[in-house]
């Protein structure tokens, strides 16, 4: 079994205006929120806008990401938004640093 200790993997909660979550994972935050916030990624988060990165946690254990984003998945809505005032309680946009042309008027 090999292990891949050089690559990272980020479980990241985004919101929208309205506060709709949406849990997902990826090898790459940065090039993911690129993604999402410029509509490249059909579905749930373009058609809801939700392109504002509420939470993120990080792990160099791809089964470990991939079991904690099925984890807070299922989680009622209460604990998820507990989970992201612990550590953002202004529910600030993490990535807006990132890409602040593409967060204008979000």
């Amino acid at each position: 079994m090999t292990t891949q200790r050089d690559h990272q993997y980020y479980v990241y909660i985004l919101t929208n205006r309205s506060r709709t979550l949406y849990v997902g994972v990826t090898n790459d935050l940065e090039r993911r929120m690129y993604e999402h916030k410029n509509k490249l990624l059909s579905g749930f988060t373009s058609k809801y806008n939700v392109t504002q990165l509420a939470h993120f946690e990080e792990t160099s254990d791809v089964e470990a990401a991939i079991a904690r984003e099925k984890q807070i998945k299922g989680w009622r809505r209460e604990k998820k938004v507990a989970l992201i005032e612990a550590s953002n309680p202004q529910w600030e946009d993490l990535s807006l640093a990132w890409y602040p042309s593409a967060s204008q008027g979000q």
